[in-house]
């Protein structure tokens, strides 16, 4: 197998960086990481990030690993640079508007991340990422957080770097599109995907949110004598053997406890507390409960499963960076590998390396995956969110279960099982997989595994996330997959990669979260860190996404099929870059401040005059003065009263300095005001607001409906439902990206089996020997 250095998937790509924060900047990490050569032309002044510092002890440590091996171009070249280039970064403050670059620079495939997207009700109003987040309903997601305290933010500026991922998975579908055209970037609907659960799809099946009140997550971040741990139950059966591993074998025989288990917290510190942290994970470890140290910027380079699979390296100024957060190799020695399927010749267009367009549908653009075959042998959220990208544009996605192992996704938040046909209305698992089809083998059978073999040979992807140990065990190496089909690309998303001593460590959205930074940096100083019990999911999704499309432009353009390692830890720990970067310049841990921020000050949630809409807590909503110019903004918006005077508030570090007063002073404005009150002098003054709204009503705000990021589908099992898209829009997308609802178990089974030549009389075999199901083991 080849080395990762050696492959460089983008290689000829010319990329221009307009971009002025995070997301364009990691936008471009990205892309410079697989080959591309990035060229920064940065806006009058310089960019931002060049004296940025989240602790004030680090400028430009950040800007530096984001930028390190990009080339810089004057302002006056700009029009020279653009028009060699094949693609282009652009947010908000650069130079040109994107229209205009497409205009005069029709080759170019432009990639534009703003707030709300470029067309919409509201895409001149001013935003932050954590008025973002407010709006999206990230900041109540799942329930975080103690219930007498407010809501809390997800921290690190998350939704900066999760926007910059996408804008890069939305860049690379473009050009295999055939490029040319505008990728519109909603930082809003980003969030919308990746900082909450499917709420609509949940609420519009069940008529009630998946969780209504805020509560500490138990088991959570507990302290063990010597830091902080992170104990997760993620199943019932983990949930049973935890109460064995903390010696009260009772708690199993509670019912209630299932769900409701903040009375045990007391019980379960104690536990903790009388260990270390070794001893807790090593135990943990044993009864196969997800767990992990909670790791910051101080410990991340120090945790030996870290160090082992080297995922941070020291620069040339002593900064420590992550690596990037995919692994690609290929095989050494391999002959030319067949062309892909229905692809056409490689187009000759100015900066951009040579990819096949995926195939066309007579109606033109739209579906840049069409032609593609994936088989998905992943489950709940991080795996299908990463081939569901590519069934929404065109891809055949051929999703793998079997009666005795289906999806958990279909049970998460799902109906009793007195129901008939329970395991069908699992709206998690609905929003998950349209679009796909089902196929049930139960490859722990002989004959399953040979047919699961059989069909590999028929496809183009597999994409798998169990820990490796189960590929392991089947013979399944990367080697003896391209036995099956030599362009194969194998996609794999273990929880923290294939090597190291957590490989086989089971993995859920909270212990990624806990091992990567995200959890150290949300929460409430004065409390234990909350896991924002979603990120560590759809981020990983997301980069794995960015793999395979990697994989697609390797395949592409050299004939040769791949295998991506994409783990899950190492997606996090890239997305919170910035606390390891600036304790090795500085020696300073960044920390969570509850609602506040480095990035504007004041930031913070405020109590308006108003109920929510359960009328059970205030109305709330989110402030952020990101710029001395917002600060003058919202002294006007307050009738300049005399407090907000003070000269020593006209700059970030005054404001900064003085937060506990002017947070005083805002919330006696606020708490005089409804919410709408509120959000209305603010927003028309220019100063960033939101409302902090419950999950599920996204569609009711203006740029979600102009830009349809909802679709309805009816279920034949659940009914009607709405069901979020994708969070970028192509010139070419087609009318609806939901074609199909997602499939029943085994629904595909027969017509995929079928192209295999096999015909009723042994399907009907394989079924009475349960090889093959459209039913759950032992459902009635």
């Amino acid at each position: 197998m080849s080395s990762d250095a050696a492959v460089r998937p983008l290689a000829g790509l010319e990329v221009v960086d307009l971009s002025s924060w995070i997301a364009g900047a990691y936008c471009s990490r990205l892309l410079a990481d697989a080959g591309a050569a990035v060229t920064r032309v940065e806006p009058d002044g310089g960019h931002p990030l060049r004296t940025w510092s989240a602790s004030g002890e680090s400028a430009g440590a950040l800007h530096r690993h984001l930028t390190d091996g990009l080339a810089e171009r004057p302002a006056d070249e700009l029009d020279d640079v653009l028009a060699t280039a094949g693609a282009c970064v652009w947010s908000p403050g650069a130079a040109l508007d994107p229209l205009a670059i497409r205009t005069a620079h029709p080759h170019l495939t432009v990639v534009a991340i703003s707030p709300f997207g470029l067309d919409t009700p509201w895409s001149d109003r001013p935003a932050t990422e954590f008025t973002l987040q407010a709006w999206s309903g990230g900041i109540i997601g799942l329930g975080r957080g103690a219930a007498d305290l407010p809501p809390v933010h997800v921290g690190g500026q998350v939704g900066e770097w999760l926007a910059g991922a996408y804008a890069a998975v939305g860049l690379l579908a473009a050009l295999r599109d055939g490029g040319g055209e505008l990728v519109d970037v909603s930082m809003l609907e980003v969030q919308a995907m990746c900082l909450t659960y499917y709420p609509v799809t949940f609420h519009d099946s069940f008529g009630r949110p998946m969780r209504k009140r805020r509560a500490l997550t138990v088991p959570g971040v507990a302290a063990a004598s010597d830091g902080l741990v992170g104990l997760g139950v993620g199943t019932g059966q983990q949930w049973l053997d935890f109460c064995v591993m903390a010696g009260h074998p009772e708690w199993a025989e509670d019912a209630s406890l299932f769900t409701e288990r903040g009375a045990l917290a007391g019980q379960i510190d104690e536990w903790v507390g009388g260990q270390t942290v070794a001893e807790v994970l090593d135990t943990a470890s044993a009864f196969r409960i997800p767990n992990a140290p909670i790791v910051d910027g101080a410990n991340a380079p120090t945790i030996e499963h870290l160090r082992e699979r080297e995922v941070f390296r020291t620069a040339e100024d002593g900064t420590v960076r992550p690596r990037p957060p995919f692994r690609i190799t290929t095989p050494t020695g391999a002959g030319p590998a067949p062309t892909p399927r229905s692809a056409p010749a490689p187009r000759s267009v100015p900066g951009t390396w040579g990819v096949r367009p995926g195939p066309r549908e007579q109606n033109g653009r739209g579906s840049p995956f069409r032609g593609l075959r994936v088989l998905d042998m992943t489950a709940y959220w991080a795996g299908p969110s990463a081939s569901h990208l590519l069934a929404l544009l065109g891809a055949e996605v051929v999703h793998l279960e079997s009666a005795r192992r289906p999806d958990g996704a279909r049970l998460v938040g799902g109906r009793s099982q007195d129901l008939d046909r329970y395991w069908e209305q699992g709206p998690i698992f609905a929003a998950l997989n349209t679009n796909k089809k089902s196929l049930t083998l139960d490859f722990a059978k002989p004959e399953g595994l040979d047919l699961l073999r059989r069909f590999i040979a028929t496809c183009d992807v597999v994409i798998e996330n169990f820990t490796p140990r189960v590929l392991d065990q089947l013979g399944f190496t990367y080697e003896s997959l391209r036995e099956l089909r030599d362009d194969l690309i194998v996609v794999r998303m273990p929880g923290f990669g294939l090597d190291g001593p957590w490989r086989d460590n089971a993995a859920f959205a909270f212990v990624i979260e806990d091992a990567s930074g995200l959890t150290w940096m949300t929460g409430h100083p004065e409390q234990h860190p909350v896991e924002p019990y979603c990120t560590g999911d759809s981020n990983a999704g997301l980069h794995a996404a960015y793999g395979l499309l990697l994989a697609l432009a390797q395949r592409d353009a050299t004939g040769t099929g791949c295998q991506v390692e994409a783990a899950m830890v190492d997606a996090a720990l890239s997305i919170t870059a910035e606390q390891v970067v600036e304790h090795s310049t500085s020696g300073v841990r960044l920390a969570r401040d509850g609602n506040r921020g480095p990035a504007a000050a004041p930031q913070n949630l405020y109590e308006c005059a108003d109920a929510d809409e359960y009328g059970r807590e205030p109305a709330r909503v989110a402030v952020a003065v990101a710029t001395d110019e917002q600060w003058t903004a919202l002294r006007g918006a307050l009738g300049d009263p005399d407090w907000a005077a003070d000269p020593s508030l006209d700059d970030h570090a005054g404001r900064r300095a003085a937060h506990d007063l002017i947070d005083d002073r805002l919330r006696e404005w606020c708490a005089s005001r409804t919410a709408d009150e509120v959000i209305g002098a603010l927003w028309s003054a220019g100063v960033p607001v939101g409302r902090v709204l419950q999950p599920h009503r996204q569609p009711e705000l203006p740029p979600l409906q102009a830009r349809g990021f909802f679709e309805e589908l009816d279920h034949p099992v659940m009914g009607p439902a709405r069901y979020s898209t994708i969070p970028f829009r192509l010139g070419g997308r087609p009318e609806a990206l939901h074609r199909r609802h997602a499939p029943l178990l085994g629904e595909h089974t027969a017509e995929l089996l079928g192209e295999l030549g096999l015909g009723p009389a042994e399907l009907a075999q394989l079924e009475a020997d349960g090889v093959i199901a459209t039913a759950l083991e032992g459902a009635a």
